[in-house]
């Protein structure tokens, strides 16, 4: 049972994490959540600390641009618990991959921009010394 002194409504969650109460309610519908979120006697979801920490992993999980499915696999094994470790590990050895060559792709294309950046800077500069002579 959640204790009524730290339990938070949809809101406050979405307001701590920065998610909007449809993505809350997204996610547990999708089965995300590691626990099923308890419910006042008014049918009002109540989020626990707990709550709040496994929906900031899934925001981090999702800003990495993993897919909903790859997360609820995550999601089933950790609700297993003991022995799925090794799964897990390797569903996030894969995911990691998968993030740094995203990360080396962006890099790559933010060296293109500042090349251009340099370029254009390089090209006013020339054109603002012009003006001035």
């Amino acid at each position: 049972m959640t204790d009524t002194r730290t339990a938070m409504s949809i809101s406050d969650v979405a307001e701590r994490t920065g998610l909007t109460t449809h993505t809350l309610r997204y996610y547990e519908r999708e089965g995300l959540m590691l626990s099923p979120v308890e419910r006042a006697s008014s049918t009002h979801r109540r989020y626990t600390e707990a709550d709040v920490a496994w929906v900031t992993f899934l925001t981090r999980l999702r800003s990495t641009a993993m897919p909903i499915a790859t997360m609820r696999e995550y999601v089933v094994l950790a609700r297993e618990g003991e022995g799925t470790e090794v799964e897990r590990l390797e569903l996030l050895l894969l995911h990691r991959m998968a993030v740094m060559r995203q990360l080396e792709e962006m890099t790559a294309s933010l060296a293109a921009i500042d090349y251009k950046i340099d370029l254009y800077r390089q090209q006013v500069g020339k054109v603002t010394k012009g003006n001035h002579a």
